[in-house]
């Protein structure tokens, strides 16, 4: 018997063999379809057992080894791959592997604690000095007035005009609105500044009725951090393998958490992101479980929103008319958080209709078209029907 004080074997050699017979069942650190490999072997200390049990675990389970079925009956009796072709050296060398990565996630804890780093918001230089720019600043205006003050007396003194002042009675109330109440008499002055209210106000209304209900550039933050940049862009990762219904239904469609599940289940599990879903499914990570009692829906925020009198059907454009997604939703594939890349009004819907030719060739959707104009030619009877005057969409959106 040898413990694991003394064991042998090169965890190089033993990451090569995990990484190519392992990976699939196993985690150091985490517990997939199989227990996580860190503890596990590093608390057994009997590598003559644990040879026996890579190489071939059925073998022990049939035999009736007590802890051979203990895990067998644990793990759901899911049968372990068995490894004939690894030499007892092979095995060693993974078990000296998982002992060392075991080894420094233990003492990874302590060491990342020093270094996280600290928030902190804006110094109190930073704050000091921007009041200090705009105390300056409104002291050079004041000195601005006064010495343009003093410029026109100047002129004036030069000019032998004399500055003539109402003298002041005793007694009398000061008219704080005298200057005001001189500005109003001058007919040239009130014109202008009623015809600039009126433009900026009108050009206001303009602008706000035209923008009404367009939210191009909207960016909600989402419940989620999930970025298009890197599953779209970098992994490559096609769209309607997410939003499937873009081929066969009118909406798009939100993937559920399943989807995001055949991969998240076993890449990156370690991410706080991640664990938001593992928490809405109520996913227990280490032991492989549902809870459906602790599930929750996600709220994501929608951020492509038509008015309920408009129908679109993304099937129609995506399938028939060969319409890419990035056409619409602009270059998905580079964004770290989605925004709305188009206006998606009306005028914007009207002009992609009147540039966009029509494919005919090898396109099922339009053979009745043609047909039915082949059938106006002969001037026979055309229905509403066969113009597709019976499809459920014509009328229930």
């Amino acid at each position: 018997m040898t413990t694991a004080a003394n064991a042998q074997g090169d965890p190089k050699k033993g990451e090569t063999i995990f990484k190519a017979k392992c990976t699939a069942c196993h985690k150091i650190d985490k517990r997939l379809v199989g227990p996580a490999l860190g503890p596990q072997i590093t608390s057994e200390t009997d590598d003559a057992y644990l040879i026996k049990w890579i190489q071939n675990s059925q073998a022990l389970v049939a035999a009736k080894d007590a802890k051979a079925l203990k895990i067998f009956n644990e793990y759901n009796q899911i049968p372990m791959t068995a490894f004939p072709e690894l030499t007892d050296a092979d095995v060693t060398d993974v078990i000296a592997y998982a002992r060392d990565e075991q080894k420094k996630l233990t003492a990874a804890p302590a060491a990342g604690a020093a270094a996280a780093p600290v928030e902190t918001g804006p110094s109190a230089l930073l704050i000091w000095g921007l009041i200090g720019v705009i105390v300056i600043a409104f002291i050079v205006i004041l000195v601005l007035n006064k010495v343009i003050g003093s410029l026109e007396r100047l002129l004036l003194k030069n000019k032998d005009l004399v500055i003539e002042e109402e003298p002041e009675v005793e007694g009398e109330e000061v008219d704080r609105f005298a200057a005001i109440k001189k500005l109003a008499k001058n007919k040239k002055l009130v014109f202008f500044v009623v015809l600039c209210g009126a433009i900026a106000m009108g050009s206001w209304s303009w602008v706000t009725m035209w923008n009404t209900n367009m939210h191009q550039g909207y960016q909600p933050v989402q419940p989620i951090k999930y970025s298009h940049e890197l599953h779209a862009g970098a992994m490559k990762i096609d769209c309607q393998y997410c939003h499937s219904g873009a081929y066969k239904s009118k909406n798009a469609s939100i993937p559920s958490l399943n989807v995001c599940m055949n991969c998240h289940k076993v890449v990156k599990t370690e991410s706080p992101e991640i664990h938001k879903i593992y928490d809405a499914l109520g996913y227990d990570p280490d032991k492989g479980t549902y809870d459906s009692t602790q599930a929750k829906p996600i709220q994501w925020v929608r951020i492509h929103n038509l008015p309920d009198f408009a129908y679109f059907n993304h099937s129609q454009h995506v399938v028939v008319g060969g319409v890419k997604c990035q056409q619409c939703h602009g270059p998905i594939e580079t964004m770290p958080e989605v925004y709305q890349y188009s206006p998606l009004t009306m005028k914007w819907c009207i002009q992609c209709h009147k540039r966009t030719e029509v494919n005919f060739k090898g396109n099922a959707y339009y053979d009745k078209m043609t047909q039915v104009h082949d059938a106006i030619k002969k001037g026979e009877k055309v229905t509403a029907a066969v113009m597709g005057g019976l499809e459920c969409a014509k009328c229930h959106y």
